[in-house]
């Protein structure tokens, strides 16, 4: 699980190549699924909206987000 400084998102990255992100009270407000290459990650969620980040020394850079594993 990476969550933001505030907790108020939360991204599960999930074994099975699924991700699960959860904002304020929604629960799953967003699903779909992640490839990993490296340090650089891939999202599609189910919409088909495309989102890219990295991770770089234990931090998740996603987009605007800025995450901390938990």
């Amino acid at each position: 699980m990476w969550v933001t400084e505030d907790r108020r998102i939360g991204q599960e990255l999930l074994p099975d190549g699924c991700y699960d992100e959860a904002r304020g009270e929604r629960a799953s407000a967003y699903t779909g699924r992640y490839t990993v290459t490296g340090s650089h990650v891939d999202h599609v969620d189910g919409t088909g909206f495309t989102a890219a980040g990295d991770i770089r020394d234990g931090v998740a850079y996603h987009e605007q987000l800025v995450l901390q594993r938990e």
